[in-house]
């Protein structure tokens, strides 16, 4: 099997699942994650009556599109927030798929201390039986306080199980880690299991995620280190605008277009 490239169904974030499905169908592509996010971007979500989840369902077969994973993001540091996370686990194994994202959140204990690595790694652990229980890799994002490779790996490993990984979002590990791309990706290489492929317009700061070659991120870079470690990792394109996002359905439609054009160009095949 080859590598999976996905898109993330967030780019179309403000538009329907509908509307996601149909314009990443269009571009070509054969997979996509779907994104479960609540207060954000909720294209599918626990809630939603399964009739509902099953009209999903049906659209995504009849365009072709294999769901192999969930955006679902939580803060896994509030335990107020895990029965959510597992209702998203369970969502995740509804339609089939084989991950579930999620950043960690912002890592504070009740006083407000900063929470150690290892105590963020025993509330990880806590999910692993209900990771094995649906068959799901939960893939952790760099993102936030947790915006480096390196230091995810390091959570990764002290979790130690094999449902838990990386989900490296290039773009993210420059916006929220300010990291040195390559060390970075030659720091946690090894924990990398799945990727948002995300490009970088503006300063460094600034919010801005345009289609893929749009921006300034080094992706030859990125592709060159992943070859040379041999990793397979699926991709899933994340594409969020500026701040003001998208301007209309039709900018997504053609952001996407543009963004397998750009890896079709690379020698990847969708």
């Amino acid at each position: 099997m080859g590598r999976i490239i996905a898109v993330n169904s967030n780019c179309y974030h403000g538009y329907s699942i509908e509307q996601a499905i149909d314009g990443i169908a269009a571009a070509g592509f054969r997979y996509i994650e779907l994104t479960a996010t609540k207060g954000w971007t909720e294209h599918v979500f626990p809630d939603q009556s399964f009739e509902r989840l099953w009209q999903v369902k049906e659209r995504l077969a009849e365009k072709g599109l294999t769901p192999f994973s969930m955006s679902g993001h939580c803060n896994l540091m509030d335990t107020g927030r895990i029965h959510d996370f597992i209702s998203n686990i369970r969502l995740a194994a509804f339609f089939g798929c084989g991950y579930i994202v999620s950043s960690i959140g912002e890592a504070h204990l009740s006083d407000q201390a900063v929470a150690s690595n290892e105590v963020v790694a025993e509330h990880i652990r806590a999910l692993v039986p209900e990771l094995e229980k649906y068959g799901l890799t939960l893939v952790l994002e760099t993102h936030g306080d947790h915006g480096s490779g390196r230091i995810l790996k390091e959570i990764v490993d002290r979790v130690g199980s094999p449902r838990v990984g990386i989900n490296y979002d290039t773009a993210n590990a420059l916006f929220y880690g300010n990291v040195d791309l390559g060390a970075d990706l030659d720091a946690s290489m090894d924990a990398i299991r799945y990727m948002h492929l995300k490009d970088k317009g503006g300063e460094r700061t600034v919010w801005d995620f345009p289609a893929l070659g749009k921006g300034w991120l080094d992706f030859p870079l990125v592709f060159d280190k992943l070859a040379k470690a041999g990793n397979d990792c699926p991709f899933s394109i994340e594409i969020e605008f500026t701040q003001a996002g998208a301007k209309d359905l039709a900018e997504i439609n053609q952001a996407v277009k543009d963004s397998a054009e750009y890896l079709t160009a690379h020698g990847f095949v969708l």
